[in-house]
């Protein structure tokens, strides 16, 4: 949730992390840095640094350095809190499609229930410190339990 971002390096360089580590990225990976950072809204700002960004900027740096690592799991936790709703909406449609396409698997933590139910086939819901075994989307939220039904309200 803190984004892992570091300070020093710049917007893109952060990006670059999730390429290569050592930053010594050819002139394509470069390229590939700058489309993550389209993708996420985030054109011409690879020269700033992190503190010169907003939270849902720096959110989405960080979306886009986990989206460029081209790894079997993509592990998310509350990504998309400090966006907006449209941009939010934007964001799991890019995520869900990176991930269709690359056929990793999603292990995304969200307390918003259409995140859930938007972007997720299966869910495990945690509740009392407890995670439930995955369960199908739409079963779930069709006939939810006392914790997911206390929860909706």
């Amino acid at each position: 949730q803190e984004h892992n971002l570091f300070p020093h390096l710049s917007v893109g360089q952060n990006v670059g992390l999730g390429v290569r580590p050592d930053l010594k990225l050819s002139k394509s990976q470069w390229q590939a840095v700058e489309q993550g950072l389209e993708s996420v809204g985030l054109s011409g700002l690879a020269a700033r640094k992190p503190a010169n960004l907003s939270g849902g900027q720096r959110q989405r740096v960080a979306l886009a350095r986990a989206l460029l690592r081209d790894k079997p799991l993509l592990m998310l936790d509350e990504p998309f809190a400090a966006l907006g709703p449209a941009l939010k909406a934007e964001m799991l449609e890019l995520v869900d499609k990176i991930v269709k396409e690359s056929g990793a698997t999603l292990l995304m933590v969200t307390h918003d229930p259409g995140d859930a139910k938007q972007i997720a086939d299966v869910i495990s819901l945690v509740s009392e410190g407890l995670a439930q075994p995955p369960e199908n989307t739409a079963i779930l939220f069709a006939n939810p339990p006392a914790a997911l039904r206390r929860y909706l309200g």
